[in-house]
């Protein structure tokens, strides 16, 4: 097997890319992917070496991606928009021997400190007037070699290296292997709508990140569907592009869905081509989604995954959506909601939500302590986030463990709160953390973005709260900002709210 093969067994005239409005068919596919494999060869890739990928959404990600896999090499996609300092960590930790950069990732590539990214033999750029000023390899150049086959690999062989904070705190390279991402894509296509040949999928949601890269991606491939490639996300902009290419499957983040909701302007007939809405990466707030629904017809269908299991694990795809939840388990993946005690969480209680299945990453690069916390003996993985299931199965979003915030001795996720200051008209964002209290041990302070003209006090929410809320749940303190910070996929970063 080899993921690569994903790429086999469609009509070489069906267009498989629409990248900056140019079509590419399965066939020229194929064939540049087999051409840049020959080019890695003659730089000397072999099975096992590490390629790192600084390149936004293109049709060169696409192909290096694939090129790397099929070679038995090991994938690593990193933000090209990263600072130095971090890339050289990143770089540096998994001993990549090539490094793709594109135009957007020059700039900070020229200021890395090449003794800190010393096993990198050769940097291949995508942006051929900076190669050829730099001496560095023109991609071009080996898209031009002689196309070489693809190897057969087992199901456990390592296929990618993805950077996440996601179950064990500082950034750590999940390993996720060729059995991992293929069997997640089948676990997706085998629960509800499958997409099909004759699907027009957006795919803006970054590449280096595993929701971009598995899902909308490497999914979309599979199937033989169309994947059209967006570098930036504007609403305006993407709203035009998906009536034009009447797109059918639109994966989003909530902070994509929030931006179509909120913008006035958008024809309420855009998404007319749209059967398929998704969400993941966060919580999607109710109030989006009731707008998308009541303004646009649009019925997003929420799900919820994480990197180390490559990554969905829920899906609300093929049965009922009901605002809030997350859905049911996919086909193929096992689901627990484990309480304080270790025991299965009853019904209507949170538990740390626990999975199993085929899709579950190999544990942690160089990282064995990191990897048994996260692990047990037979196979579960312990995300750190919180839900509840209600009597028909259906999983509902708390929060992540450790941001809980425990007051006066009762918990309080702040999602919970969130979601109540979200609901009040005047907000267009909220966040809430944990501060210390002489009395009460902890305290909630919540981070709040008004909307355009909004004339709301502190005072005033936290009255608000009141009326929504137990008091020990509710904010002691509203801070007012201008935005709230945010990853690529749109997820809440909240240690960085700590340091506001």
């Amino acid at each position: 097997m080899n993921l690569a093969s994903i790429l086999d067994g469609h009509e070489a005239d069906d267009t498989a890319l629409i990248y900056r409005g140019k079509p590419i068919t399965y066939g020229a596919l194929d064939d540049q992917v087999a051409r840049l494999r020959g080019g890695l060869v003659s730089l000397g890739v072999h099975d096992g070496d590490r390629v790192a990928i600084l390149c936004s959404n293109s049709d060169h990600f696409v192909y290096t991606y694939f090129a790397v896999l099929g070679l038995g090499a090991v994938t690593v996609p990193l933000n090209p928009l990263s600072p130095a300092p971090e890339l050289e960590a990143e770089i540096g930790k998994v001993g990549a021997k090539v490094v793709v950069i594109d135009k957007l990732s020059t700039a900070t590539w020229n200021n890395v400190d090449r003794d800190a990214v010393a096993s990198v033999e050769h940097v291949i750029s995508c942006d051929v007037e900076e190669a050829i000023a730099d001496g560095i390899v023109p991609i071009d150049s080996l898209l031009a070699s002689d196309p070489v086959g693809r190897v057969e690999v087992d199901p456990d062989h390592l296929a990618t290296l993805v950077f996440t904070s996601g179950t064990a705190g500082k950034p750590r390279a999940a390993m996720l292997t060729h059995g991992n991402l293929l069997a997640n894509i089948d676990q997706t296509n085998d629960t509800g709508d499958r997409i099909g040949p004759s699907d027009v999928v957006y795919s803006v949601l970054p590449l280096f990140h595993i929701f971009g890269l598995n899902i909308t991606l490497s999914h979309t491939l599979k199937t033989g569907a169309t994947v059209v490639l967006v570098q930036r996300f504007d609403p305006l902009t993407a709203a035009e592009t998906i009536r034009d290419r009447k797109v059918t499957v639109v994966p989003g983040v909530p902070s994509m869905w929030g931006a179509f909701a909120h913008f006035d302007e958008l024809d309420p007939d855009c998404f007319a081509s749209v059967r398929l809405a998704l969400s993941g990466a966060s919580k999607l707030p109710i109030a989006v989604a009731e707008k998308m629904r009541d303004r646009f017809g649009v019925e997003i269908r929420e799900g919820y995954g994480l990197t180390e299991a490559s990554p969905t694990c829920t899906s609300s795809v093929g049965g009922e959506v009901r605002f809030g939840s997350v859905g049911h388990a996919v086909n193929g993946v096992e689901i627990r909601l484990v309480g304080e005690s270790g025991q299965d969480a009853l019904v209507g209680d949170a538990g740390e939500i626990w999975v199993r299945g085929d899709n579950v990453f190999a544990g942690y690069y160089q990282d064995a302590d990191a990897t048994d916390s996260v692990l047990t003996d037979d196979g579960w993985l312990k995300t750190g986030d919180m839900a509840t299931v209600d009597d028909d199965g259906y999983l509902y979003l708390v929060d992540r463990a450790k941001d809980l915030v425990i007051v006066s001795g009762f918990n309080v996720y702040p999602a919970e709160v969130e979601d109540v200051l979200a609901s009040h008209p005047e907000v267009a964002d909220a966040a809430v953390i944990g501060v210390p209290h002489p009395h009460t041990g902890e305290a909630v302070k919540a981070f709040v973005v008004v909307e355009e003209g909004a004339d709301i006090d502190e005072e005033s929410l936290i009255e608000y709260s009141l009326d929504h809320l137990a008091r020990y749940k509710c904010p002691s303190k509203v801070m007012f900002v201008n935005e709230l910070p945010r990853n690529a996929t749109g997820k809440l970063v909240r240690r960085e709210l700590v340091i506001a």
